[in-house]
């Protein structure tokens, strides 16, 4: 079949981490005024054949469609069979895949690079400009338009004046000369580029300031992503769990840090897959990382999650406050004995069911709060 080019915004997302939150920013905006056609927010349907169905469910009435977009397999340029989109979201360049990708960020680049590859030459492109890798996307050929988002980095859209409130993160943009500002109510840096990357699109089609702040306000954060929960006991949750590459374990650390002052901060990380070649070095990678942040304890949970601890250690967290598990029950037993008055963050791979335990976390808590 010929793909459908579509006389509608056809927004496509890719990018190795942030692709479903992003898309349920944009989603959140354009629902303000616009019937739209996107997956649905509990499922994470980005493979070729969800693609083809998107397409055929496609209306009349519709006034918008976005699209997650999965680059992570070779069949990835599969999508470009079924449809042509008009504006193309490349949210990073990272290490997620890795191993599926060809063992480096340049293949990994040019496999999300089909996307600029395949969408309309005339279309419109948005880069993230704070991420170095994204230098890498093969955008030289690419005759569209193409506009940037950043926070550090100069760009067309750039978040200024980050605040975190006590529900969510206030930040400010310049949009026709005005300093607009945003409130999104979830937490990290990450995110405002995420949001920044919906305030592009739906300013590209010429939403008022008001209608973004309108959608960004009713944002809810994917199942499982950053998700923030207060417990009994002035404990805190961050559930995290959907899935977990080097890049985003950083972001939610730097999360649980914020969130997490007054507290005991823990981390309870599970084993990051999909890595290939890259795998003990961006394992290692994390325990440095958090080895240098203000983080009281280090449990992981899985065989290559071990290097974490053993990199931490090696960069001069205490020995005694890392602990390693391969047995979830074990794991789940030493947790009970620094729960109260903690913040932790709960993340790992998909396939290393962390999920577990987040609700395990969440109802020990009401248990020992309704015995009190």
């Amino acid at each position: 079949m010929k793909p459908l080019i579509p006389n509608i915004p056809a927004i496509a997302i890719t990018g190795s981490a942030g692709k479903t939150t992003t898309r349920e920013f944009v989603a959140s905006i354009l629902q303000t005024k616009w019937k739209i056609l996107k997956a649905s927010k509990s499922r994470n349907k980005n493979q070729p054949q969800h693609t083809k169905q998107y397409v055929q469910h496609l209306k009349p009435s519709h006034q918008a469609m976005i699209l997650e977009i999965g680059l992570g397999r070779k069949r990835g340029k599969s999508h470009f069979r079924y449809i042509q989109p008009n504006m193309g979201v490349i949210t990073n360049i990272g290490t997620a895949h890795y191993g599926k990708l060809g063992n480096s960020l340049k293949s990994i680049a040019k496999s999300k690079s089909l996307l600029i590859k395949y969408m309309n030459p005339k279309g419109t492109l948005f880069i993230n400009n704070d991420d170095q890798n994204s230098k890498l996307l093969e955008t030289h050929h690419f005759k569209g338009k193409i506009v940037t988002v950043g926070i550090k980095n100069k760009a067309d859209y750039q978040a200024s004046h980050i605040k975190y409130l006590d529900n969510g993160m206030s930040f400010q943009v310049a949009l026709d000369n005005q300093k607009e500002t945003f409130f999104i109510p979830t937490f990290g840096d990450h995110n405002v580029i995420n949001a920044l990357f919906a305030i592009a699109v739906a300013h590209q089609l010429h939403f008022t300031p008001a209608e973004m702040r309108k959608g960004l306000k009713k944002f809810k954060s994917p199942a499982r992503r950053l998700n923030v929960i207060p417990l009994p006991n002035q404990s805190l949750l961050i559930d995290d769990t959907f899935n977990a590459n080097p890049q985003s374990v950083k972001a939610a650390s730097d999360v649980l840090v914020r969130l997490g002052k007054g507290k005991k901060k823990i981390v309870v990380l599970g084993s990051m897959l999909e890595l290939g070649q890259y795998s003990k070095k961006g394992h290692k990678e994390v325990g440095c990382y958090l080895a240098k942040k203000d983080i009281d304890a280090i449990y992981t949970y899985g065989q290559k999650a071990k290097w974490i601890g053993e990199a931490a250690i090696k960069n001069g967290f205490p020995a005694q406050n890392v602990h390693h598990f391969t047995n979830r029950q074990h794991l789940h037993n030493m947790l009970k004995k620094n729960f109260p008055h903690s913040a932790i963050l709960v993340k790992g791979s998909h396939a290393m069911k962390m999920y577990i335990t987040s609700e395990f976390l969440a109802e020990y808590s009401l248990r020992l709060s309704s015995t009190k």
